[in-house]
Order: C-alpha cells, then structure tokens, then sequence
C-alpha cells in the first residue's frame, strides 16, 4: 500500500524513513496537486490549534477518493488538540485513524505502523485499528 506523508518539520519524514517502506510521496507545494491514482494512507503532522496543514488538504481536494486511512504526528503538550489532524481528516473522509504517535514517534510506533499498512486489507474489515 502506497504511504502519503506531510512533514511540515521533518519529524513525519524521519518517521516514515524508519518504518523502511518503499512505496512512500511525500506532499509538497509541487506535489498538492499530483494525482495518486491507487489506494493510499496519508500520515500528517497537525499545525496550529488541531489544524490539517493547507497543503495536505488541497492534496486532499485531488486524491480524496484513493484514501484509505491516516495516521497522523502531534505534540501532547497540545492537550486535546494533539494529533487532531487525523482525526479531522478521518471524519471528514470517513477513513479509519490508524493511529496517532508524538513529533517523530517512538520505535514501537514505527514498527505498529509498519505492521498496520502492510496488513491493512487484511485488518481493514475488523476495525480494530485504533491504537490509542
């Protein structure tokens, strides 16, 4: 399954290095509007007061139908704002939240999200992909 990432910066590239999948893009300014033609998870930091970065949501207006999931990075001195990008985005598109993880996650992290992406079709249908 193909990764979308967004590292606004650099914790969520650093993250998605580590898991070690090859299939990866990463959204930029020069990528927000490349179409992604096959089935996708999206991981992303959250900006702001729980805010989906501009960038992630015009990719989102091109490639929403080829969603699958998103996971997405935060800061828990944010509260209940931590990692509220994901659970934006997963409401709005009605995807699962795979997960949410701290700035650069955790090896642990690294490796549940590893696991979650290459059995996601198999998982998909349990919906017990929520791991917080």
């Amino acid at each position: 399954m193909k990764v979308v990432y967004y590292s606004f910066t650099g914790n969520v590239r650093r993250f998605i290095k580590r898991t070690e999948l090859e299939d990866t893009m990463e959204i930029t300014n020069a990528t927000a509007t490349q179409k992604v033609e096959e089935p996708f998870i999206l991981v992303t930091g959250t900006i702001g007061f729980g805010e989906v970065p501009p960038v992630v949501q015009e990719f989102l207006n091109y490639n929403h139908e080829y969603l699958q999931g998103v996971a997405a990075s935060g800061n828990k001195n944010w509260g209940q704002n931590f990692a509220k990008a994901g659970k934006l985005i997963a409401q709005d598109y009605n995807v699962p939240l795979l997960m949410k993880f701290e700035l650069h996650g955790t090896q642990k992290d690294t490796i549940e999200f590893r696991d979650k992406v290459v059995n996601f079709h198999e998982d998909n249908g349990s919906k017990v992909l929520q791991s917080y």
